[in-house]
């Protein structure tokens, strides 16, 4: 195992919580936008998680891949689905998102094992 992504996860989400008291206002707007992000419409959640994967991607956000890649799993991605959305993000990406693409593979067996 490479990282621990449940870990990661739980300890960013622990992190974050605090930046949310510091800058309540803020944050309660980037959550809000979180949220209006992935009200089910033309797209469903599990679909706008992927884009969200793959995005994590190609900007190489570790945390980023832990929240996605967990959520695209409670909202019922498959494997397959994820190794395609890795090979989107590799591509709009490059080289290092090969990096980031294997750590989201990784993070979605661990999520479904779990």
């Amino acid at each position: 195992m490479y990282k621990d992504w449940s870990q990661i996860a739980t300890d960013l989400g622990a992190l974050m919580g605090e930046a949310r008291k510091a800058i309540p206002e803020t944050w309660g707007g980037f959550s809000q936008m979180a949220k209006g992000s992935m009200t089910p419409g033309a797209l469903d959640p599990k679909t706008k998680e992927l884009i969200a994967v793959g995005i994590s991607i190609a900007n190489r956000c570790d945390g980023c891949l832990a929240f996605h890649v967990r959520a695209a799993v409670k909202h019922g991605a498959t494997r397959e689905e994820l190794l395609e959305t890795v090979a989107v993000g590799l591509y709009m990406g490059g080289g290092p998102s090969a990096v980031y693409g294997s750590m989201a593979l990784e993070a979605y067996d661990q999520f479904v094992a779990a």
